[in-house]
């Protein structure tokens, strides 16, 4: 739901004099009508004006209100608007059709020309549509009053699309800003030469450097909120090397809820340089969740968080952040209500390991959809506390989905990674255990319970973007642990994003994995993001650390021998593979591990788990295979 302002708030109430101006407006189309087809003695002449007349001040602005013509902000009117004017006079004069009918075969009304409800038709629409668009006008004119106090930066704007003209408008309507369009970038051929928003499009993309020299340009805005990474990298590195300042349009995922000002312009960052190519949209798969109690648990994290804020413009009746850290929760809690203050919130703290907590939060608000985010993550740190995996990663896991059951939920999704195929740490053995554990409960319970399987998200907590950026303020070295290790990565908008497609297409027991696209060397995006910081990469020196325990050079996303198949979205997949494992046997066997990872025997809790879990290679034996 968008936050309205207190701009919005009073056009709404502006709109009740649009309702009066409505009222004469529907008279004079009336009078106007009868004038035209029987001259300018019509109304005075014609017995059925009276009766029309009257239906037309009852009917039209009755039509108007109940299809929101007194619902917008008419400031802001767009073509979109214009259609919804034309729909609401359409259906009055539709009603005004069905009257003289009825009139005409009841004797009331006599004989009626039918060319009069046509010419009023068409009188009410273009009164109605010039009345809203003078009050557009008049908005626009007020921008132009205010005068800026320096000299406007003469701007370039990459891409005439949506994205770049919603820019330069919002640069027009902000003079305060000091920013001036000078020219669009476009490699639409179509649009060359011609002008939008008045500003033109004076070339192709890849005279960007040429550009910024002939029209003195001081910024340049990268406007294609779609376009892949390796696009927005060769622009970036243009403007760094003509010593122009660029800023960035956030990508698609950051705007679905349609808001672009230039406030939200940022720096171009490691995320738009490994922007996949463009994601498939299908809005009308989340409906699922609009007007649905749903549970997000982990909500404070970095997965979590996001998947509220999607969530949340679905429309849910109810979204529940569910949460072990107080900060975070009570953080994401406060970003929605202030983006979303027509949105019901509540805020559980409470541990997914605590299963009597878990399933009384659940027979409270009896949700209907739960995305099971909550985990730990961290490859190292779980190698050191194998105890915290095993419980929150596993038994957690167990809990939320007896939770589940207990209290009839519809579709529990579950949130997985790369690291469950074929493990080599004690996190990814942990989350493959988790893996199992949900899709053996849908199996014996016939629920809609499934897992979503993907890569590394640029970003997150404790991920290596931010320890990278950490190193590069401090002038180095950037630490690495092998020049070879590749790894997956998607921005964390876009994962969220699939994630709820999933959970759309989710009968149950099925594990679906993100189409991660080709993996990233770890070195370059090292380089990537030392030239963002504006150095060149011999300033900062990188350090090769080697392998720790439990990582591996380079991640799958499924095991060998999987059947993948495609699914009616692009980029999911749907993965059959062998867990080689008796799932009932091995939930039942869950206190054996869990007593073994309390024993602090290393040796003894590798074993069991790798008696559980064959695909599991403990690093005590990685160190007799060849990488």
């Amino acid at each position: 739901m968008p936050h309205r302002t207190r701009n919005d708030t009073t056009d709404l109430m502006r709109n009740r004099y649009l309702l009066l101006c409505d009222v004469p407006i529907v008279a004079m189309a009336a009078y106007g009508a009868f004038a035209l087809r029987f001259d300018w003695y019509g109304p005075r002449t014609r017995q059925e004006f009276l009766p029309y007349l009257i239906v037309a001040l009852l009917l039209k602005p009755t039509v108007f209100l109940g299809l929101g013509m007194y619902s917008r902000i008419w400031r802001y009117a767009s073509v979109r608007d214009l259609l919804a004017v034309l729909t609401a006079v359409s259906a009055a004069s539709a009603g005004m059709s069905v009257f003289v009918a009825a009139g005409v075969l009841s004797g009331v009304l006599g004989e009626f020309s039918r060319a009069v409800v046509f010419i009023d038709w068409l009188l009410t629409l273009c009164a109605t549509g010039g009345l809203r668009m003078a009050v557009r006008l008049a908005a626009e004119s007020r921008y132009g009053t205010v005068v800026p106090t320096g000299e406007p930066r003469r701007v370039l704007v990459i891409g005439a699309g949506d994205a770049g003209t919603m820019v330069v408008r919002e640069m027009r309507r902000n003079p305060q800003l000091l920013m001036s369009p000078v020219a669009f970038l476009d490699d639409d051929r179509s649009k060359l030469g011609k002008r939008v928003q008045g500003v033109p499009v004076m070339g192709q993309t890849s005279s960007l450097a040429t550009a910024i020299e002939q029209y003195q340009i001081a910024e340049v805005i990268i406007a294609m909120p779609k376009v892949a990474g390796h696009v927005v990298r060769a622009l970036a590195d243009a403007c760094r090397q003509a010593d122009t300042p660029s800023r960035i349009v956030p990508g698609v995922f950051e705007l679905l809820d349609g808001q672009l000002t230039v406030s939200r312009l940022r720096q171009v960052e490691i995320s738009d340089l490994l922007r996949r190519e463009q994601i498939t949209t299908r809005p009308e798969t989340s409906l699922y969740l609009t007007q649905k109690r749903v549970v997000v648990t982990g909500a404070g994290g970095s997965i979590g968080h996001e998947l509220c804020r999607q969530i949340a413009l679905a429309n849910p009746s109810l979204l529940v952040l569910l949460g072990h850290g107080e900060n975070s929760i009570f953080e994401t809690q406060a970003r929605l209500r202030e983006q979303c203050p027509g949105l019901v919130i509540e805020a559980f703290i409470a541990d997914v390991r605590d299963g009597g907590r878990l399933r009384a939060s659940f027979q409270r608000v009896r949700p209907e959809v739960v995305f099971h985010a909550a985990a730990h993550k961290h490859v190292p740190l779980m190698e050191d506390n194998p105890e915290e995996a095993i419980t929150n990663n596993v038994v957690g896991t167990s809990n939320v989905v007896d939770a589940c059951i207990a209290s009839e939920v519809e579709k529990l999704v579950m949130i997985s990674t790369d690291k469950a195929v074929a493990p080599s740490s004690v996190m990814g053995a942990s989350k493959r255990l988790a893996e199992i554990i949900v899709r053996h409960a849908a199996r014996r319970s016939g629920l809609a319970f499934s897992v979503v399987r993907f890569g590394n998200v640029l970003g997150s907590r404790g991920s290596v973007v931010p320890i990278f950026k950490h190193q590069i303020e401090r002038g180095g070295p950037i630490t690495i642990t092998h020049p070879g290790v590749t790894r997956f990565f998607m921005t964390i908008p876009e994962a969220v994003h699939l994630v709820l497609q999933a959970g759309g297409l989710s009968k149950g027991g099925e594990l679906f994995v993100l189409d991660m696209g080709a993996p990233v060397p770890i070195v370059q995006l090292a380089q990537d993001l030392i030239r963002l910081s504006g150095l060149n990469t011999g300033d900062i020196p990188i350090v090769f650390t080697g392998l720790r325990p439990g990582e591996k050079m380079e991640e799958a996303l499924w095991e060998g021998g999987a059947v993948v198949q495609p699914t009616s979205h692009p980029e999911l997949l749907l993965v059959k593979e062998e867990d080689g494992v008796d799932a009932a046997e091995m939930v039942r066997s869950l206190d054996g591990l869990l007593a073994a990872a309390r024993s602090g025997t290393r040796l003894h809790f590798e074993a069991t788990l790798a008696q559980l879990l064959p695909t599991y290679i403990p690093p005590s034996a990685q160190k007799h295979l060849v990488m």
